[in-house]
């Protein structure tokens, strides 16, 4: 049995305090949905207790340490670091926090992007993730909490709409992930 105790006391310790003031709203948060959509709750705790654990460092030691384990990055993610978390993430989650469920792992890995066709739990964390109380208010967040609670596939398509939005006008790159991500579901 995973002790989620043990792992959020060793995250307090290596996280900033906002990181994980955020973290336990994230985990708090996919647990409610998960308990609304009949997901698992216990893997629903670990997955967003767990989905930013690779941000202790910087993008570049991010990327420094996915040489260093071998854990192949996108071009996307090499040319965004911000992006790099989610992959380390769920390799510390495997190695590190010996978690071994791939739905969890997959959950912390597409958390930040999203994928089409993802399952219950990955759309859960990306959700969590975006709604979570301390999460800074945002143009369409409202929407997006408003949708969480009645329909996950149209908070998707909204969190991820939004996301676009934002990266258009800052003049960032967006992940081709998130574009597949909000067609996806902005047709269901």
């Amino acid at each position: 049995m995973t002790d989620i105790t043990g792992i959020r006391r060793k995250l307090e310790k290596k996280l900033k305090s906002e990181r994980y003031e955020h973290t336990l709203g994230v985990m708090y948060t996919a647990s409610s949905l998960a308990m609304r959509y009949d997901g698992d709750v216990k893997k629903s705790l670990l997955a967003g207790l767990l989905h930013d654990c690779a941000k202790f460092c910087s993008g570049r030691e991010q990327i420094q340490l996915c040489n260093e384990y071998q854990i192949g990055l996108s071009e996307s993610e090499r040319k965004m670091p911000a992006l790099v978390h989610a992959r380390l993430g769920a390799y510390l989650a495997e190695h590190e926090y010996h978690i071994h469920d791939r739905e969890i792992l997959d959950a912390i890995t597409y958390h930040t992007t999203g994928r089409p066709g993802m399952t219950l739990l990955e759309k859960i964390v990306y959700i969590a993730d975006y709604i979570e109380p301390g999460r800074q208010e945002i143009e369409g967040l409202t929407l997006v909490r408003r949708a969480a609670f009645s329909d996950l596939d149209e908070a998707v398509a909204l969190s991820a709409a939004s996301t676009i939005s934002y990266l258009e006008n800052a003049g960032r790159d967006i992940d081709p992930m998130t574009v597949k991500t909000y067609e996806f579901y902005s047709k269901k």
